[in-house]
């Protein structure tokens, strides 16, 4: 099995090096890192989309279409004479046997929470980091980043025991958001409403479940939800400015 994957991973190098030869294709020559990473994200999001649906046929697909970028961004950087695809993997399997001190070293790790503390100390010595926060991409999704600046400080200590504890935070910040609307003043309401969010954050992460990923499927909820009620005003022979909230409203709960 394994020799299979290998001559299929050497097939797909090398399809993208004819398509990236003069002879190749003129859109495969003419990307470079950069241009590439709208098309990267897009493909990103379509793994992520394969994996809320349980389409297990298109995730399948879409690994694909990411390591095509894996390779194609290392080929770039073949050819600027930086590094090489073999470079690459043999950098990638190096550091999860540096980062596994738990299972290829004397290290133990009796929870998943022991194993990534491992992992994130590893990382902070190798990179020399001054604050344990460092690394966290700034152009991350904020709640997918607020998620992991909270794991980060939880790995080297700084949580909270209970959850009751996080409960409570939650609470303070919502009343401190009232206060704030009390004062009109728009500057302290939005930071008042950051610490609600940063606080209802750090509760699905206590609670073992990503931010991002709730607040995504919540939105599809809402917005399927809401193409019901569209659906049911037009089978009454209206269009939603022809309604009103107490019309929508029935039909809203009615659906749900």
């Amino acid at each position: 099995m394994s020799e299979n994957v290998g001559k299929k991973f050497e097939e797909l190098v090398r399809i993208v090096k004819i398509l990236r030869a003069p002879n190749g294709c003129p859109w495969d020559r003419e990307q470079d890192n950069a241009s590439l990473l709208p098309y990267f994200l897009e493909e990103a999001y379509e793994v992520i989309e394969s994996v809320d649906n349980k389409d297990w046929k298109t995730l399948k697909e879409e690994i694909g279409d990411i390591l095509l970028h894996m390779v194609f961004q290392a080929d770039i950087m073949e050819e600027k004479n930086e590094f090489s695809i073999s470079e690459a993997l043999g950098g990638i399997n190096d550091k999860l046997v540096r980062r596994h001190p738990h299972v290829f070293g004397d290290k133990t790790a009796d929870a998943a929470k022991n194993a990534k503390q491992n992992w994130e100390e590893v990382k902070h010595q190798e990179k020399k980091r001054k604050s344990r926060l460092d690394g966290v991409p700034t152009n991350l999704p904020a709640l997918v980043r607020a998620q992991r600046l909270q794991e980060k400080a939880s790995y080297a200590g700084f949580d909270w025991d209970l959850v009751e504890q996080v409960w409570d935070k939650v609470h303070e910040e919502i009343l401190e958001v009232k206060e704030a609307q009390s004062e009109g003043a728009k500057d302290h309401i939005e930071e008042e409403i950051g610490d609600v969010i940063f606080a209802v954050v750090n509760l699905a992460r206590f609670l073992g479940i990503p931010a991002e990923d709730a607040l995504r499927k919540t939105n599809k909820k809402f917005t399927d939800r809401f193409a019901k009620v569209e659906a049911e005003l037009k089978r009454r022979g209206k269009e939603v400015e022809e309604s009103d909230l107490e019309e929508m409203d029935a039909i809203w709960e009615s659906v749900k």
